[in-house]
């Protein structure tokens, strides 16, 4: 594939139509090109910026299977990284389409586009993963594709990859370390703050900004239930537990009633525990008294203890409870 590429993104959160088209995201913007034309550096002469963009793009899009890229927020300067630093984009193989589309075929539309990378790269990213794919995790299957010019120039390669979408679906989150060593539970650190949008959850935020949930631990199952998938009830009593001390640490002693505030969590799919995603969060969150979703927090309850900052909605809720459905 050669140096320009258009990514587009695909929502939806199950493994037949979880696919995120590799790129970085404005807005509502579904694609995004580079649609710079690059000159190859001079030998001998100092390179310009342009030159070396265009040389680590050239290196990026030749990078074999294995190999991690990232870029920059606007989409420019992709290039390869170690995958032991904080990358966007992790290669599991290329795709040729000449078979089916021969060079008279006219440019696949942008859905047509999705459908021809889940189809082409799925298989292989579960392959490259060792089989096992989380249907649910924080991996989803995405894909660098021609632009129209290089379409009608012949280009009928695909590079297909791993990434990780926010909860949106419209940003990707970086991630550190191969995906092929990585528990796919789709988790955030503690500390995290998620956005609230349209009462519902939304991506990574400043806690300091209006959130939808903290979350304040995170669980690894696999240390409790070390013999066998535990099933939902097994799992709720056990996040329970965990999540109650957790959370208490977490917050300094904060009495959560106090604030209105409802400790909640995730648990694991069986195709999740089977795909080896063990951990899951403890979270803290407000729902709205109609139960129609989730009602504004401003502030971390971070060793906030009884004479803790947060403000919390003005909405009665119950110290902790059950979450109202299991997570990825």
């Amino acid at each position: 594939m050669s140096t320009n590429a258009e990514r587009l993104q695909s929502g939806g959160r199950t493994l037949s139509t979880r696919l995120v088209m590799a790129g970085a995201f404005v807005g509502a913007l579904a694609i995004l090109t580079l649609s710079m034309v690059f000159s190859w550096p001079v030998a001998g002469g100092k390179q310009s910026p342009a030159d070396l963009a265009a040389e680590n793009l050239a290196a990026a899009f030749e990078a074999p299977s294995g190999s991690c890229l990232n870029w920059k927020p606007d989409g420019s300067d992709m290039k390869p990284v170690g995958c032991d630093q904080p990358h966007l984009f992790e290669v599991t193989g290329d795709v040729d389409i000449s078979a089916e589309y021969n060079a008279s075929a006219p440019s696949p539309t942008e859905e047509a586009w999705r459908e021809i990378a889940k189809q082409k790269c799925t298989t292989g990213a579960a392959s490259y993963l060792g089989g096992k794919l989380d249907p649910f995790g924080k991996y989803s299957v995405g894909a660098l594709k021609p632009s129209d010019e290089q379409w009608r120039d012949g280009d009928r390669k695909l590079r297909c990859g791993l990434q990780r979408a926010a909860p949106s679906g419209n940003t990707l989150v970086a991630t550190t370390g191969s995906a092929k060593n990585q528990d796919q539970s789709d988790v955030y650190d503690p500390g995290t703050c998620l956005a609230l949008v349209n009462k519902n959850v939304g991506d990574p935020i400043r806690c300091d900004d209006e959130h939808a949930y903290e979350i304040t631990a995170v669980v690894d199952l696999a240390q409790i239930f070390k013999d066998a998938t535990p099933d939902e009830a097994q799992q709720q009593a056990a996040m329970l537990e965990q999540c109650t001390k957790l959370t208490n640490d977490y917050s300094g002693g904060l009495d959560l009633a106090s604030k209105k505030l409802l400790l909640t969590w995730d648990t694991r799919k069986p195709e999740s525990w089977e795909a080896g995603s063990h951990h899951a969060v403890c979270k803290v969150g407000a729902p709205l008294p109609d139960n129609t979703g989730l009602a504004p927090i401003t502030g971390s309850i971070k060793s906030a203890g009884p004479a803790g900052q947060t403000s919390a909605p003005s909405t009665p809720s119950s110290a902790a409870s059950p979450p109202p459905s299991s997570g990825g």
